[in-house]
């Protein structure tokens, strides 16, 4: 008996430590499945820099970080966003890549008094986090027609409150494209379509602590570590699947614009394509009109290859492009022709207009500087004033080679027989005649020619008087 009772307790001992083993097991398999910040320990924050205008150079910045972001260790892309806006094209690529992205992208209106207006309010909406830094305003997103204005006035005969039925149809595309398009994006994200619609129609434009309200951002941070913090732990559509964010603890990693893109800027910019455009132009004329010159033919056809790439990428009005090359067709005719003026004053107005037209006004930081339009058209006014000038300077000249250019001119008479004998003219020996017999020594006048025989008449005047 003493036994069975001494073997019972030890025997309830071993099966109870037994089960708390397998507890413990559970529990620190269950711990370390339950811990989603862990992953992100290692991981990384990417923030992209979008300040000025949107083109196809921040276009393809966004794109290429996205493409890469998706291959590392980034967790999130931080877009620092203040922009007054931009093209249409450069802005669907963009908004095309954060909804394809595998990695969540958040919009952040940043710095303090930045704004994200027209084209920066779509990618805002469509962005998996929306959020503004204090002082900063979103909207104003009412398309602008390339080319012209979205609204057009209304023809005299129109009865008031009534539009031109082509024009307004062509207006009412554009805006309900655009509504359909923010609301589709309003839908994906969960945020305010009404209030995107009335961006869209009215340009209805809101603060940050207003935009907060409305649900049409998600937060207000000071700073990207301070988004970081605050959006720890959210749940957003990312590719079209829900993601719980771990953003705690992630590294910061600002990439600036690389050289590529820099390069793509410049060249974008519709001052340097249009004045690079203009190198072009006359570079290779000058190469026309001085075969092998080289070197305006060489930097002539480099800068117009890299303007027409520019200008491929960018809004363009054709009937103003063709205006400008007109302009200076007319004034390079004018060199050839010779109307002193008329022409070249055609010209000149031409290249003005055109210039003025070229590029839409109405997308901001896409237009034509007006300095440069203006500095433009004087400098080429000037040097084709310049040549029609020196054009009837050269008409008041004498003229100095072939027959006339003997007309007038002094010779020596060298030796004399009768009518006719031989004077010396600029070096050369000619045949002459005149009315009376001359003396060898005399200075002579030529007053015609017949074929190679001159006609002369005496100076009087003999050589050493």
């Amino acid at each position: 008996m003493d036994s069975i009772q001494t073997g019972c307790p030890s025997s309830k001992r071993a099966r109870f430590l037994r089960k708390l083993a397998a507890c413990v097991c559970v529990a620190a398999l269950a711990l370390t499945a339950a811990t989603p910040s862990a992953p992100a320990a290692n991981g990384r924050s990417v923030v992209l820099d979008i300040d000025g205008a949107i083109g196809p150079a921040i276009a393809d910045y966004v794109k290429r970080e996205l493409r890469v972001a998706s291959s590392n260790e980034t967790r999130l892309v931080v877009l620092r966003m203040n922009t007054p806006g931009g093209l249409d094209t450069s802005m669907r690529a963009i908004i095309a890549a954060i909804l394809a992205s595998p990695v969540p992208v958040a919009t952040f209106v940043a710095p303090n008094g930045a704004r994200a207006a027209s084209a920066g309010t779509y990618i805002a909406y469509a962005s998996a986090i929306a959020a503004m830094a204090p002082g900063t305003n979103i909207g104003a997103a009412t398309p602008v027609q390339l080319g012209g204005s979205s609204f057009f006035p209304r023809k005299p005969d129109q009865e008031k409150g009534k539009a031109d039925e082509t024009t307004d149809t062509e207006t009412r595309k554009v805006v309900n494209d655009a509504v359909a398009y923010i609301r589709s994006l309003a839908e994906v994200n969960g945020r305010n379509a009404n209030w995107a619609e009335d961006a869209v129609r009215t340009a209805e434009s809101i603060p940050a602590s207003e935009a907060v309200k409305l649900h049409v951002v998600d937060l207000i941070a000071d700073d990207v570590p301070d988004l970081l913090r605050k959006i720890d732990g959210r749940t957003v559509t990312v590719a079209g699947k829900q993601e719980r964010l771990a953003t705690a603890g992630l590294d910061l990693v600002t990439i600036a614009l690389d050289w590529r893109t820099e390069l793509l800027a410049v060249i974008t910019n519709p001052n340097v394509a249009f004045i690079l455009m203009l190198i072009g132009v006359y570079g290779i004329i000058l190469e026309f009109f001085n075969p092998g010159a080289v070197a305006p033919g060489l930097i002539g056809a480099i800068s117009l290859l890299v303007a027409l790439y520019a200008l491929n990428l960018l809004p363009i009005n054709y009937a103003g492009a063709g205006l400008v090359l007109l302009g200076m067709a007319l004034m390079i005719a004018e060199v050839h022709i010779g109307a002193f003026g008329a022409i070249g004053v055609g010209g000149i107005v031409a290249f003005a207009i055109g210039a003025i037209m070229m590029f839409p006004s109405g997308v901001p930081g896409l237009g034509l500087s007006p300095m440069v339009i203006a500095g433009t058209v004087g400098v080429t006014a000037a040097f084709f004033l310049l040549v029609i000038s020196m054009l009837v300077r050269s008409h008041k000249l004498s003229v100095i080679t072939g027959r006339e250019a003997l007309i007038g001119a002094e010779a020596q008479a060298i030796s004399w027989d009768g009518p006719e004998g031989r004077i010396r003219i600029e070096g050369e020996v000619w045949r002459a005649r005149a009315k009376a017999p001359l003396q060898p020594g005399c200075r002579v006048k030529v007053i015609g020619r017949d074929g190679l025989v001159l006609t002369v008449e005496p100076t009087r005047q003999r050589v050493g008087d």
